[in-house]
């Protein structure tokens, strides 16, 4: 695998299981158009089984698997071998999200292992301890996404947004933030970069919108537009 860096600002989009076969493929075109159209890295948590397809369709987009296992090459019945998502093309994996949570102990060593493999790890963290703990670990990014706004029209508070930042910072400034839950417009993804924010990302905002094409354009561009003027001044 050509291993992928990512950098700010960049935008994560999950089907999750709103879409499957060739919609979730349709899905991953207009974030490889969209990424190349805006110059901005686009982080597509694709599900495990569309991943060799669109990995082998794209070339801007950043293909991440929704879980991953621990697990050495051998015994593993179900289990989901890191070896395995780098052969199919991922650059990286999400990790601890609420609708897949795993401890803390069990994350520590999936992070090892997908160090180990060359995949990126973005890790979901619920409030500003666990985002602290998480950091602890050393993940590439961390998603500070308060579990009850999932899915709603509310985003994070801009105190929550600037405190969970400058918590993860504080611990290791390599860590990239990206602040989501509840983003449905461009206004959304605008106010939580210009807060602050290095990344933000939708699922159902985008899925269910009346054009997913459009609002993922929307979304992008608002991306750019807050980015460059919260880097002004």
């Amino acid at each position: 695998m050509n291993k992928k860096h990512i950098k700010p600002p960049f935008f994560e989009i999950g089907p999750k299981s709103y879409l499957f076969g060739d919609q979730v493929f349709k899905l991953a075109m207009l974030a490889e158009k969209t990424a190349i159209k805006y110059d901005i890295d686009i982080i597509f948590t694709s599900p495990i089984i569309d991943i060799r397809r669109i990995a082998q369709a794209t070339d801007r987009i950043l293909l991440f698997a929704p879980h991953m296992d621990p697990i050495s090459i051998g015994r593993g019945l179900a289990d989901i071998l890191p070896e395995s998502l780098v052969a199919a093309g991922a650059h990286g994996v999400m990790l601890n999200h609420a609708e897949k949570p795993i401890s803390i102990s069990v994350l520590d060593k999936t992070i090892t292992r997908a160090k180990e493999v060359g995949l990126m790890t973005i890790v979901c963290a619920d409030s500003i301890a666990q985002a602290k703990s998480v950091a602890c670990l050393n993940p590439d990014i961390i998603i500070a996404e308060p579990t009850d706004l999932i899915g709603t029209d509310q985003t994070s508070d801009m105190d929550y947004i600037k405190a969970t930042i400058n918590t993860v910072k504080s611990i290791n400034s390599n860590i990239l933030v990206l602040q989501a839950a509840g983003i449905r417009s461009g206004k959304n993804v605008f106010d939580v970069i210009l807060a602050g924010a290095e990344a933000t990302g939708s699922s159902s905002g985008i899925i269910c919108a009346p054009s997913p094409e459009t609002m993922i354009d929307e979304m992008i561009s608002s991306l750019k537009e807050a980015w460059t003027i919260h880097n002004k001044y």
